[in-house]
């Protein structure tokens, strides 16, 4: 992924963007890169707005609640015996979230 890539992105999801929307992104070093700073203003005239989280907010960002579960409670240490074995585990994980492995954000 590149700044390059999330204008373009953003750009085809504004053209067909029916109503106003807000993209909520983290803090990336591309996401604040001139490209992307130089549409905001454009894609706030299409009614997409682009919210940028606070720096060091990792509970306000969902995959990093979803790293730390996976990291402190959901991998074991034998899971960490070799390559194969963190996939398997990471596997199973990623297959069974919302089953197996929940996290309650409330």
């Amino acid at each position: 992924m590149n700044a390059e890539l999330l204008v373009a992105f953003i750009d085809d999801f504004a053209q067909h963007n029916k109503q106003k929307s807000v993209i909520v992104i983290d803090n990336a070093p591309f996401h604040h890169a001139n490209i992307v700073k130089d549409r905001i203003e454009q894609w706030a005239e299409q009614d997409v707005l682009i919210w940028f989280l606070p720096k060091y907010s990792p509970h306000l960002n969902i995959i990093e609640t979803l790293w730390r579960k996976i990291k402190y409670e959901w991998l074991k240490p034998h899971d960490y015996l070799d390559w194969d074995t963190l996939n398997k585990a990471l596997d199973n994980i990623f297959n069974n979230i919302g089953s197996k492995f929940k996290i309650q954000f409330a």
